[in-house]
């Protein structure tokens, strides 16, 4: 008999997405210090993946003209990624493709991803919450200046 593993791995969690103040500093959401991100100089026309410093996006979306993402508890689906606000100022992505079949059907259902075929339940950090969800998803990071979100790996 052939034994079927995840995809995910425990390192495949989830971040609370950083922000940016005018001076390039990140901060996390909910603190009050702050560390510098940039190590070189940016100018105000470089490029947002140059400004959140993510050579290697998997999407990037902007915060400006996405309206599902404005409120808590708004996601878009988006390039086979799920991006939610989960609370305010705080977004998480997970993959769109469930692991129970491998369908683009996950949702946020309130404060949990839900796969609309079959009825997998994953928790925000994609762990499995009961049996059809038992493998998991994947979560990737995700990083925001207020204006533009990046997801990553």
């Amino acid at each position: 008999m052939a034994v079927m593993t995840s995809c995910v791995h425990e390192e495949d969690t989830y971040v609370e997405a950083l922000k940016l103040n005018a001076n390039g500093q990140s901060t996390t959401p909910g603190s009050t210090t702050t560390t510098p991100v940039a190590t070189t100089p940016t100018s105000t026309t470089a490029t947002t993946t140059d400004l959140l410093g993510i050579k290697n996006p998997l999407l990037t979306l902007d915060l400006t003209t996405t309206t599902a993402l404005k409120n808590v508890g708004g996601y878009i689906a988006k390039n086979g990624y799920v991006v939610a606000q989960v609370s305010a100022g705080v977004y998480v992505a997970v993959t769109q493709t469930c692991s129970h079949e491998p369908k683009k059907q996950i949702i946020l259902n309130g404060s949990e991803f839900y796969c609309t075929a079959h009825g997998a339940r994953f928790d925000l950090t994609g762990k499995g919450k009961n049996s059809l969800g038992s493998r998991g998803i994947a979560a990737y990071k995700v990083i925001t200046d207020g204006k533009t979100l990046v997801v990553y790996s």
